[in-house]
């Protein structure tokens, strides 16, 4: 379906051809036509699905085409981390370029003037505010926040920021908001934390999944079992061999982020680190970077695996393997966005072969293994849940 045929405002289709955007994605398809109406949602989708212009499309239009009052806060979106309301952010002002809507991401490692900036917008009005839950719960704690005129609630990653300890503060910030709202959750998981918040926020919602727990099919997915000394040599040697123009390697923890980055950089390779110990100014120029191709490889934690846009990712590798499966369908779903092709790549160490099990069994599927080139000396069988001593086989 095309974007002109659902109705939007002129001036949204107008910000929509400038963005090079045409035809819309399912979830797009599915989610616009009872977000128009009025309805509340409750919508299941994978990352890289188009959600966020999804909800922003209509948000959009309902904003330039409704009666709403200037001077309160007339929409909120609450995400769970301070990228991905950036990212949102920017999304807005895009397609909004030919409207007069206003708009303010509100989110935590700032400094002093972007509180005070904060505070004029929130204290004064402004259509449609981004935030993250702890950042909006300390504006409110101070009275000046204009929310009764607010029309319009949204709440993205949902399940993420369940994870992430936010159930308490989108609890808090709901009790300030008017009751008469329209309400639409996003969330790629639905456990039943989702169901019973979902049940709280949203009235008579339409329901909508898509893709839930499946990797996107044009991901050509390759694992290499290897031992955990091997993989610093595997990956350089990956780096080097394939011309990627943009390429991400996630790891599980912050010091493997740094060593590998380090390791990188040694070798001559333009890489930089994204993980929770940089402030938010570092993090913010290393992704513009990457999307600039100053950057050709970023080594990050799980923080970047939701909710980033980046359209043209061609490899991503997993430098170990994630917690579970969901963990892993958004890990490899940063490429192969946007109907393109992509790669992703897993090293599996001995003690993580069971749990790469795991996932293959969500997958519904085991995932090919790759010959890793004999240069770099023998690798474990693959044999999950077994015993694995002295069990060797060169070129696995």
């Amino acid at each position: 379906m095309k974007f002109i045929d659902l109705g939007l405002d002129p001036r949204i289709l107008e910000g929509i051809d400038s963005m090079g955007y045409e035809n819309a994605t399912p979830v797009q398809e599915q989610v616009m036509v009872p977000v128009l109406e009025g309805k509340d949602i409750i919508a299941a989708a994978q990352t890289g699905t188009g959600k966020t212009a999804a909800f922003l499309l209509p948000l959009l239009h309902r904003l330039i085409t409704s009666p709403h009052t200037a001077g309160d806060i007339n929409a909120m979106v609450i995400v769970p981390t301070r990228e991905l309301a950036i990212q949102i952010a920017e999304s807005i002002e895009g397609l909004s370029y030919f409207t007069d809507v206003s708009s303010i991401a509100v989110y935590g490692g700032g400094d002093g003037d972007s509180f005070i900036t904060e505070k004029k917008a929130l204290s004064t009005g402004v259509d449609i505010v981004v935030c993250t839950p702890g950042r909006m719960i300390a504006h409110l704690n101070m009275g000046y926040v204009k929310l009764k005129g607010l029309k319009y609630l949204v709440l993205d990653e949902a399940d993420r920021m369940l994870d992430m300890g936010f159930n308490e503060d989108i609890t808090k910030i709901i009790t300030f908001l008017p009751k008469e709202r329209q309400n639409l959750l996003f969330s790629a998981t639905m456990p039943a934390k989702m169901r019973v918040l979902a049940k709280k926020i949203l009235h008579e919602p339409v329901e909508i999944n898509i893709a839930i727990s499946k990797a996107p099919e044009q991901i050509v997915q390759k694992a290499f079992v290897v031992f955990e000394v091997q993989k610093v040599a595997i990956i350089k040697d990956m780096l080097r061999s394939n011309n990627y123009s943009k390429v991400v390697v996630f790891c599980s923890k912050k010091q493997s982020v740094k060593q590998l980055t380090a390791e990188l950089k040694r070798a001559k390779l333009a890489a930089e680190e994204i993980h929770s110990d940089l402030d938010q100014k570092s993090r913010e120029q290393y992704l513009q970077d990457f999307r600039n191709n100053k950057v050709t490889i970023l080594v990050a934690t799980d923080i970047l695996s939701r909710g980033i846009d980046i359209d043209d990712i061609d490899l991503v590798i997993n430098y170990d393997v994630p917690n579970d499966g969901e963990d892993y369908i958004h890990r490899i779903g940063r490429t192969a966005r946007a109907a393109t092709s992509g790669t992703a790549f897993t090293l599996i160490s001995e003690k993580e072969q069971s749990k790469f099990s795991d996932i293959e069994e969500l997958l519904g599927a085991p995932v090919l293994k790759g010959n890793v080139p004999e240069e770099f000396g023998p690798t474990p069988n693959y044999a999950p849940r077994q015993k694995k001593q002295g069990n060797f086989k060169r070129g696995r």
